[in-house]
């Protein structure tokens, strides 16, 4: 019988002809071979002859095909990162591309589709284990039917190379033909399939009123509508959004051979503890919330300036992708508490108003109610459903206008969000399960569900969204432990010093994991969630932070933005055709403007601290210090009129709202009264960049 789970130890053979993995541990389990240069995938029982062994790896992460060659992808390198429930959990550390083509021709965009992917690999936080299920919650693991192999258990969502899999999932099915005739089922090449979660992972075992306790905090980022920050914004039409990460608090007590001690062995307890403790049960208890960009149809369109332009589509024509978000939302989740933290003012507003707008079209009926002080004109706005009619009146929208309640560094007005929440809080419960003893597959014993999750997000689901959400997982994790007895009912972890600045710091570290996937930085604000309190020297950090986001932003996330869409498959690079996809088309006098302002300020400077020769005549140098002056100011005019030419945008995938922008900005060069006439004699220059858009988008299928 072949083994659900992948092979620890892999042996990797190449040879001209093909490349070949073993298990040294399984000598019986089949070898799996890639032909080269084929790529055709079979498996051969007994030892391979013909090649030689090159390394050992940790694992097959899948094949990647580009546009010349196609390249089987391993981890070479992995590094342990704990134990969660006994199950040990990696962190990828390095990969290689292994090539089925030894490549003769050199070629550009081969090359950069090549450089793309594996910075995407190389900056990403991967996480694998060989026997947990890490793309699912505890809970849905306790649902899962364990007799399939562990790549099939995966969530969808975050399997995160699911796309580079296909070929070993196709060939697993039996899916497609070779040239000696259909395939079969060929169950042996489960253990070769290791599904990859990207996010964020910290394992701690500490301890909390003497008792031995494994605090994990988990986000697993979704690989649909995956990218960066201003080049991935709203929903799909599949009902996918950006940035979206489930994120999944677990303590796992009585980890040991002692029994648990504190409130609940106290005699006078009575009946009030809902669970008891003592014994020696394995407890598990698990939290999941998830954030993700408001599910309608905007954007925030680079133009160089610090703040983008914001556009937001129609309501109406993003209402069928949100019913696809939603629906699974609830599927998956049960009730949805949709906290919005976007600004009630300026440019957030329109953000705002469109969710608002976009519930209310779901819901069969809804009952509005709002409440001001004298921070804010709209403290909260509550949308509930008025009756039960369809599935999405279980969508219950909470607004705080998060900025004005807590300015002046009041961050403790964030309780005043936590105090609307919790009815619905007590009401989604938690999971809460224990080991089922001798149970050698590692079932759970249930003893209680999460039966609703707190959506939450501000414009970028990153900074708000991590406070507000660490702070609702320690009102809960408060609420799990005073539940089993561990903290009396006046009690809070907060009280334990020693636990308290572990959990803020882990809370922060997911916050900065979270913000550097999507906008290139740590997080903003993560000083009050380390410390709870805002202070001088993180508003310094945090300008720093915004400065190189910016930076990030505008000119280096485009060819991130290619590498998540050709890792994922969302662009799929042609086989024939096509060269110079990543050339710049931009007309020469476009491209050339930001060397002539560096070379126009380089000679003024030159000009004004070399002095004047005896003799020299002074008009000389101030008519030079003045014509270049004239060429600078004329350069910088000129980018910062026309910032869209000076993203760097992608260039495999670029949004509808990104070629308008483009094409308008070209057409106003043209009619520029001195770079027109250099732009205009260049044919077809103006469009070029738009046509080279247009033809990469065409080859996306």
């Amino acid at each position: 019988m072949a083994s659900l789970f992948p092979f620890r130890d892999v042996n990797l053979h190449a040879s001209p002809a093909h490349y070949a993995f073993s298990s040294p541990s399984n000598p019986a389990a089949p070898t799996l071979v890639i032909d080269r240069p084929s790529g055709d995938i079979r498996l051969h029982d007994g030892k391979v002859t013909g090649s030689q062994r090159v390394s050992s790896i940790s694992g097959v992460l899948g094949i990647l095909r580009l546009k010349l060659d196609s390249y089987v992808v391993v981890v070479t390198k992995s590094q342990p990162m704990g134990r969660l429930k006994g199950h040990e959990i990696f962190k990828v550390i390095a990969t290689e591309f292994l090539p089925l083509r030894e490549r003769q021709i050199h070629d550009p965009d081969e090359d950069q589709y090549y450089a793309t992917t594996k910075e995407i690999l190389r900056s990403g936080p991967l996480y694998f284990s060989y026997t947990l299920d890490i793309t699912n919650s505890f809970q849905r693991q306790a649902e899962a039917d364990l007799s399939q192999p562990l790549w099939a258990r995966a969530d969808d969502r975050f399997f995160w190379n699911r796309f580079i899999q296909e070929d070993l999932i196709d060939f697993r099915n039996g899916i497609g033909k070779t040239p000696r005739g259909p395939l079969r089922q060929q169950l042996g090449a489960d253990p070769y399939i290791l599904p990859i979660m990207y996010g964020m992972m910290r394992i701690t075992t500490t301890r909390i009123k003497g008792n031995t306790l494994t605090l994990t905090l988990m986000t697993r980022r979704s690989r649909h509508r995956a990218g960066t920050r201003y080049f991935s914004r709203g929903i799909d039409e599949e009902g996918h959004v950006s940035n979206y990460n489930e994120t999944e608090q677990i303590a796992v007590l009585n980890d040991s051979a002692e029994g648990l001690i504190g409130y609940g062995n106290q005699s006078n307890m009575g009946k009030s503890n809902l669970f008891p403790a003592g014994g020696d049960e394995k407890t598990i208890l698990s939290y999941v919330q998830t954030r993700g960009s408001v599910p309608v149809y905007w954007a925030e369109v680079n133009k160089l300036k610090y703040t983008p332009t914001l556009e937001v589509r129609g309501v109406e024509t993003a209402a069928g992708a949100a019913q696809k978000h939603f629906r699974e939302q609830i599927e998956l989740y049960g009730e949805n508490y949709l906290v919005n933290l976007v600004n009630q003012k300026g440019r957030e507003k329109r953000v705002k108003d469109a969710y608002e707008q976009m519930v209310n079209l779901l819901q069969t009926s809804s009952n509005e109610g709002a409440s001001a002080d004298q921070r804010s004109s709209e403290k909260l706005r509550v949308i509930e459903p008025a009756a039960r009619k369809s599935i999405f009146d279980r969508l219950h929208y909470i607004y705080f206008d998060f900025h004005n309640e807590t300015k002046g560094l009041k961050w403790e007005r964030a309780l005043l969000l936590l105090d609307k929440l919790k009815p619905g809080l007590m009401d989604g419960g938690y999971f809460r399960a224990v080991d089922m003893p001798g149970d050698k597959e590692g079932r759970l014993d249930v003893r209680s569900r999460q039966s609703a999750v707190v959506r939450t997000n501000c414009m970028d689901c990153l900074d708000r969204t991590n406070v507000v959400q660490s702070m609702i997982a320690r009102w809960t994790l408060t609420r799990q432990l005073q539940d089993i007895g561990i903290l009396g009912p006046n009690e809070s972890i907060e009280q334990d010093l020693a636990f308290e600045d572990l959990f803020r710091n882990t809370w922060a570290d997911n916050a900065d994991v979270v913000s550097k996937s999507y906008s290139g930085t740590g997080a903003l604000k993560t000083d009050f969630t380390r410390t709870g309190k805002r202070t001088k020297l993180g508003a310094l950090q945090d300008l720093n932070n915004s400065i190189t986001r910016y930076v990030r932003n505008n000119f280096l996330d485009g060819p991130k933005q290619d590498g998540f869409d050709v890792f994922l498959g969302k662009y799929k690079p042609p086989s024939t055709g096509g060269n110079y996809v990543f050339a710049d088309r931009r007309p020469l006098p476009v491209q050339s403007m930001p060397y002539l302002l560096a070379a126009s300020i380089f000679l003024v400077v030159v000009a004004l601290i070399s002095g004047q020769s005896p003799g020299g005549n002074v008009w000389v140098i101030r008519i030079f210090e003045a014509f270049w002056a004239a060429v600078a100011a004329y350069s910088f005019n000129f980018i910062t009129k026309n910032g869209m030419l000076y993203v760097n945008w992608p260039k495999l995938n670029t949004s509808r709202a990104a070629e308008d922008g483009l094409q308008n900005t070209m057409d106003k060069v043209q009619r520029d009264p001195l770079m027109g006439a250099f732009v205009a004699r260049d044919r077809g220059a103006s469009t070029a960049r738009i046509s080279a858009i247009e033809e990469g988008k065409k080859r996306i299928q």
